[in-house]
């Protein structure tokens, strides 16, 4: 059952559209995942290859760092050999990198127009935007804020960062900008999510989600989905972008997981797969593992159970499009609740790997399963004898 369409989850937030590049942010579209590169944007080869990689791994836009005139000089050929890549910006202070990013046809920029300079620059930045319909993404951080803030409240507070935004997104209003995305940062989870929960509830601009200096792979993962997790649940959220001390790739996958376990986005395969216990007679960590990697360049969604034991393999095998359920040395192979095969433990990975992409290939081109089902072995009830 599709537990999202129930009303134990809150309707999406409606906020207004914003268009980057082909991609539409907002109302109605589906939420966008995006990343950063992680390489020196002088170095343009070594940047271009890893937009490359992110984006094969799903990223939708990415966004690279402006820090000095090197790098905004590079951002023009970077352009030229990305042509169909969503491409981002993100600048702090030099309000003339801004306009650089512009003149190199990039998609979006990543700017606070209160710290780029005087009111007549930003007019400048802000009218280049328009004129070639270019949105603003306003970054409030908890670790940047205004000093009048930090003065104001003593630390950061939600109400600090929704102020702060505000400050930001009025001085694009006056000059007539609306094209706007707003995110609001913290490396404190609650701090997170109680700001984005308050400016929600004020504004209904597009907003970007994200848990930053979220961590290593490992924290930084657990940070990210339980923050953005909760707040994605609630209808808040319209791109995301997890934040890992590792590599961007890893966080395009993270982000995607997260999505699907909340049946916003599709992509790829989804693997449930079986913690293990003492009734346990295959190698199940191995056999899950390499099901996992080798599934990894499929883009159709598709749901693909690997389980342990007799209680409740059968019952997740069934319910997955593919799966198996394994026993003592051997495993009995699902398709769309069909038993279809029995295979010894030896056996088990390349035979599931076969008829995944069997499956993959029968559904792009409209081919309905061919394969005889057989009568599996019932499953105990009781396995272990213990009274009711």
């Amino acid at each position: 059952m599709n537990f999202s369409d129930q009303e134990h989850f809150p309707p999406r937030r409606k906020t207004r559209s914003v268009k980057v590049g082909r991609l539409q942010i907002g109302g109605e579209a589906p939420i966008v995942v995006q990343s950063m590169t992680k390489t020196d944007t002088r170095d343009v080869e070594r940047t271009v290859e890893q937009a490359r990689q992110m984006e094969a791994a799903g990223c939708e836009i990415v966004r690279l760092a402006v820090p000095d005139i090197e790098a905004a000089k590079a951002l023009a050929e970077i352009r030229r050999r990305l042509p169909d890549s969503i491409l981002v910006s993100d600048i702090h202070f030099q309000y003339r990198f801004a306009l650089m990013a512009l003149d190199a046809g990039f998609d979006k920029l990543r700017i606070n127009p209160g710290n780029i300079g005087d009111a007549e620059k930003v007019r400048t930045v802000v009218r280049r935007a328009q004129e070639q319909k270019v949105p603003i993404r306003i970054g409030v951080n908890a670790g940047s804020l205004e000093r009048r803030l930090l003065e104001k409240y003593g630390f950061p507070t939600p109400e600090a960062m929704v102020e702060s935004a505000e400050y930001h997104i009025r001085i694009l209003e006056d000059l007539g900008f609306t094209d706007t995305i707003v995110s609001l940062k913290s490396s404190n989870v609650k701090l997170t999510v109680a700001a984005y929960r308050l400016f929600s509830k004020q504004f209904d601009y597009p907003v970007h989600l994200g848990v930053t200096e979220a961590g290593t792979e490992f924290t930084g993962t657990v940070k990210s989905c339980v923050g953005m997790g909760m707040l994605l649940a609630e209808g808040i959220g319209d791109t995301i972008r997890v934040s890992l001390a590792t590599d961007s790739v890893e966080e395009v996958r993270v982000a995607y997981e997260l999505l699907k376990s909340l049946e916003l986005r599709s992509r790829g395969p989804v693997v449930i797969a079986c913690p293990t216990c003492g009734r346990l007679e295959v190698d199940l960590f191995k056999i899950a593992a390499e099901i996992e990697n080798a599934t990894a360049h499929i883009k159709m969604p598709v749901s693909l159970a690997v389980m342990g034991c007799a209680v409740n393999g059968p019952g997740e095998a069934r319910e997955a499009d593919l799966g198996v359920a394994a026993g003592r040395g051997n495993g009995m192979i699902y398709r769309e609740g069909k038993a279809i095969r029995r295979v010894s433990e030896a056996e088990i990975v390349p035979a599931l790997l076969e008829e995944i992409e069997r499956f993959v290939h029968d559904k792009t081109a409209g081919v309905a399963s061919t394969a005889p089902a057989l009568e599996p072995e019932p499953v105990p009830q009781n396995p272990l004898n213990v009274l009711p």
